[in-house]
């Protein structure tokens, strides 16, 4: 799998923030008491829980910003499937930039891990049937751009990043607006056309009307698989067609199976149990 992870300039200033809330006042005065300065050591990071790995190029970056002296090397790629107990990575270097480094730089790699184990799975239900699978803005706040990565990771697309990069016009937008029609049309009298407009709809009759506004895509919220049948045939490739809410593993490629061209799932990012990741040094 080829992946391109986001450009360190994006990540760094989150790298730091964390970093900044781990080290406090007063720096790492464990390690500092402890690990003599000039002490080198050698360590290895490994998943103690089979899954897809994902935020290597974070983890390593951590260790970089904490002491540019310590050395961080990939055995298994973002991306690559792991069994319980894989090395995926060793470090070495000055003993105090790795243990101050410790604790962020696994967090980020057990819940990235995670959340592109998770997308792995559902990605594993829906691909065969033809469904793409991805993610909503239902992520931690600050680490957005990550988990969105995390979620290419496991095999999974990225809906919109945030308000700013697509219209989704969702049930209070249309109250505001007093219906759908209207709403599509102010949202097509202030854009430009670079920017694609998608409308939430929970019935075939709001769908119907949805039709005759030439909007992109329609998100088909919390319909079942039968009444997701009836809508794609509807739609009969006018718009791209999404389903969301009340996803679960047991009924995912049974929606998936109703033609619907992708499904968007919170659970992904907001529900992922980080994967158990360790640091242990050796000789």
């Amino acid at each position: 799998m080829t992946l391109s992870a986001p450009h360190p300039l994006i990540i760094e200033p989150l790298l730091r923030d964390a970093l900044r809330e781990d080290m406090g006042r007063a720096g790492d005065i464990t390690t500092d008491a402890i690990a003599p300065p000039g002490m080198t050591a050698r360590a290895e990071v490994k998943l103690r829980k089979a899954g897809r790995v994902c935020g290597l190029p974070m983890a390593e970056l951590v260790f970089r910003l904490v002491d540019p002296a310590v050395v961080f090397d990939i055995h298994h790629p973002d991306g690559s499937d792991v069994e319980p107990g894989t090395t995926v990575a060793t470090v070495s270097g000055p003993a105090r930039g790795i243990l101050t480094g410790e604790r962020v730089a696994l967090n980020l790699l057990g819940r990235l891990s995670a959340i592109a184990t998770n997308t792995r799975q559902c990605v594993a239900l829906a691909k065969p049937l033809g469904c793409d699978i991805a993610c909503t803005r239902k992520t931690t706040p600050g680490l957005r751009v990550l988990e969105k990565y995390a979620v290419r990771t496991g095999g999974g697309t990225n809906h919109r990043f945030g308000l700013d990069d697509a219209v989704l016009i969702k049930d209070n937008h249309i109250a505001v607006a007093g219906g759908i029609t209207e709403a599509v049309r102010r949202a097509k009298s202030s854009l430009g056309h670079m920017v694609k407009i998608e409308v939430e709809v929970d019935t075939l009759d709001q769908l119907r009307e949805l039709l005759a506004t030439g909007a992109d895509a329609v998100l088909l919220d919390n319909m079942g698989p039968d009444q997701l049948r009836e809508a794609v045939a509807l739609v009969a490739g006018r718009m791209t067609t999404e389903a969301s809410g009340g996803v679960t593993l047991d009924n995912l490629a049974a929606i998936a199976a109703s033609g619907v061209n992708l499904v968007s799932l919170g659970f992904l990012t907001h529900s992922a149990q980080s994967l158990d990741v360790g640091l242990d040094f050796i000789g």
